[in-house]
């Protein structure tokens, strides 16, 4: 695999940024400026699941950007009895995603594997994450110059794992499907979606989930260097 593969594509969220650690930090941050009495660890375990299950709901077109951004709020919110009106809710879901890049924490060994690979490959991005954070996360975590493309789910129309956000990004990376490999979180959106056009793909099982599929799977960045 490592003479036939040119282009490694990376997820970014839950891949090289770190995004459950960024988003705690960013609602400590929130609350406390907007006076919201809440244990931010009880807010956070009931919170993390639902918004994942709001991003698949986004990636399958079934709620839009912004009911995404309110009700993963609202839900997280009644599932713990704390009682925030819509205005405050609305105001917290710009304020997230304002504060959010300003934290810039990411995974053990990202700057080290970026570099192993910078030397051997051209790196990109596939992200599903909204164009003006991404943009603002990679820069803010000096990452950004690693890619020589970055493709996001707004600028396609579509999101993974869709093929035609792989197929965009490998026009813009004039890559073939079977000399590139797609390193990221999600079995669903990442992996299958990448596999299903013919690229090559490693799992990042970043919560130790154990639940590869039968697909490569790592649970520490630099375990890439196993495979590339």
């Amino acid at each position: 695999m490592k003479d036939r593969i040119k282009h490694v594509f990376f997820d970014l969220d839950h891949t090289l940024w770190d995004f459950d650690k960024n988003s705690g930090l960013t609602f400590k941050k929130i609350f406390s400026l907007n006076n919201i009495e809440v244990e931010l660890q009880s807010f956070l375990d009931v919170y993390e699941p639902i918004n994942l299950k709001y991003w698949k709901l986004y990636r399958e077109e079934q709620i839009s950007k912004s009911a995404l951004r309110y009700g993963r709020l609202k839900d997280a919110f009644n599932a713990i009895h704390v009682d925030v009106d819509d205005t405050m809710i609305n105001h917290l879901s710009v304020a997230y995603i304002d504060y959010l890049t300003t934290f810039n924490h990411l995974f053990d060994g990202t700057i080290e594997i970026l570099n192993y690979l910078s030397d051997k490959y051209q790196l990109h991005i596939i992200t599903n994450g909204f164009e003006e954070a991404q943009e603002r996360k990679m820069n803010n975590a000096n990452i950004k110059g690693y890619f020589e493309t970055i493709t996001n789910s707004e600028m396609v129309g579509v999101k993974k794992p869709n093929p035609k956000i792989f197929n965009f990004a490998l026009n813009a990376a004039n890559a073939s499907a079977a000399e590139s490999i797609m390193i990221g979180d999600s079995l669903e959106a990442d992996i299958q979606g990448a596999d299903n056009i013919g690229m090559e793909t490693i799992y990042f099982d970043c919560r130790g989930l154990n639940n590869s599929n039968g697909f490569k799977r790592i649970t520490d960045l630099k375990s890439i260097e196993n495979y590339l």
